[in-house]
């Protein structure tokens, strides 16, 4: 039997099929988020508009938004209980860049949404190219860290925020290598600090295009209970492969590099067309 559910003015079907996918999907996301404290969230609009088949660009970018968002703060409990997590600099990050993430939001959804997910290829494509290879300092502490680390670090993470509110993206994909690039912490604490700014990125998105009747509940549903198996897997991966995070960087790379022109293809004017 399809699943039937109202989103905004419009009544939303969806087959069997179509939710099992969400349900990987939502995996799939759960499982990045926890192992790199990225990549789940740059690819849940697409796999909310290709694989899960949510025809409008808004609703899969506002739908995506709130289920990163949750799933990240659960990976965020994971994290934190491996003390992974470095907490100045994840409020920090959460609190400046959402400022970022609520203007960033506003103007996204002012914005065509083809036109939308033509720019957010172009973004991922830049990311797999310039995505820096920054160095991390194994010895560094919290304690290390100096108010001008701290305002370079506001600075970075009022960018990500614009960057992810207007993509509805929840953002680890920059917020990362930022926390690297900003602090020099080590990578595995990267990950784990990126994910509270994820997921109040993702929640301050999501909220806004909640408000214009911007997300379908239950296809966020699958994607969220999908996602808290995907990412105890991937928490348990991370910790584990901490040592091994260059390899883990350059998968994610092409990864993004090959999702962008899967999505540049699909945004082009001749293939709606056909």
């Amino acid at each position: 039997m399809p699943s039937q559910e109202r989103c905004g003015s419009a009544k939303v079907e969806y087959s069997l099929q179509q939710l099992l996918l969400a349900l990987s999907s939502g995996s799939l996301i759960g499982f990045s988020l926890g192992l790199i404290g990225g990549g789940g969230s740059i690819l849940a609009t697409p796999l909310l508009i290709y694989v899960v088949g949510i025809k409008d660009v808004h609703t899969a970018i506002g739908t995506g938004a709130l289920t990163v968002s949750f799933n990240a703060y659960l990976n965020l409990i994971g994290h934190t209980v491996r003390g992974h997590v470095w907490w100045r600099c994840a409020l920090i990050f959460a609190i400046a860049g959402s400022f970022g993430a609520y203007l960033g939001s506003s103007l996204g959804k002012i914005v065509d949404g083809q036109s939308l997910l033509f720019m957010f290829g172009l973004l991922m494509m830049f990311v797999s190219f310039v995505m820096p290879n920054t160095r991390s300092t194994g010895e560094l502490t919290p304690g290390c860290l100096t108010t001008r680390t701290h305002w370079k670090t506001s600075l970075v993470a009022l960018l990500t925020g614009l960057c992810s509110g207007f993509f509805g993206i929840g953002g680890g994909f920059l917020i990362v290598p930022g926390l690297l690039l900003a602090t020099r912490m080590p990578v595995i604490n990267a990950v784990g600090t990126s994910l509270l700014a994820v997921g109040t990125f993702g929640l301050t998105t999501a909220i806004n295009y909640t408000l214009s009747g911007l997300v379908d509940w239950h296809i966020a549903g699958y994607f969220i209970a999908g996602g808290m198996g995907g990412g105890i897997l991937g928490t348990i991966a991370s910790t584990r492969l901490a040592g091994q995070k260059g390899a883990l960087t350059r998968v994610f790379r092409w990864i993004i590099f090959a999702a962008s022109l899967y999505i540049l293809w699909k945004s082009q004017p001749w293939f709606r067309a056909g």
